[in-house]
């Protein structure tokens, strides 16, 4: 990861979440991959419920806890956790929106995808954000592992995942963004 302050230029994360569609009534929202917290904090600012925040460095998930504490932010629960390895070790249809914010590169986006499937609730909102595929980012993973808003959304449709509209939302400078449905009547992909 870049620095924290290069990283934080990077985005206006309330109002990234705001065009992806996170509501002030979610119950429960799910960071896999919390990072520096730069949407965990704006998240539990935005709604009334809990924001769940996994990461595997237990450096950063002290850091986000910290600053949630520093913020009064009393909704945010952090977690050190091998999401990937692991999963998320919450019960079927615990959440209602899942945040996978530049993660989706990762070794097994599918497993990902599965789990955040598994933990929504039927109706529930699944949120994707990516490194625009170009090679002039600033910053994002190499281009060979660097996925396209199409390959997002064929990952999360054999999930069991329904994509949205409008479909691709453009999120300059740097990023695309996705949201998708886990669909009541659909079972996911094993």
């Amino acid at each position: 990861m870049p620095d924290e302050a290069m990283w934080d230029r990077f985005f206006d994360a309330p109002a990234v979440l705001q065009r992806l569609g996170l509501r002030s009534d979610a119950r429960c929202v799910v960071e896999f991959g919390s990072g520096y917290g730069t949407f965990t904090l704006p998240a539990a600012r935005l709604i009334r419920g809990k924001v769940l925040a996994f990461d595997i460095e237990p450096d950063l998930v002290a850091l986000v806890q910290g600053k949630a504490q520093a913020a009064g932010l009393t909704n945010v629960v952090c977690t050190v956790r091998d999401f990937v390895t692991t999963g998320t070790g919450l019960a079927d249809g615990a959440t209602d929106y899942v945040m996978l914010f530049n993660i989706l590169h990762a070794e097994q986006p599918e497993t990902l995808l599965r789990e955040a499937w598994r933990i929504l609730q039927p109706g529930g909102r699944l949120a994707i954000i990516h490194w625009n595929y170009d090679p002039s980012t600033p910053r994002g993973p190499s281009m060979a592992i660097r996925p396209r808003p199409e390959q997002c959304r064929v990952w999360a449709e054999a999930a069991g995942f329904r994509l949205l509209a409008p479909g691709l939302i453009p999120l300059p400078p740097y990023h695309y963004g996705l949201v998708l449905e886990r669909p009541a009547e659909h079972h996911a992909a094993r």
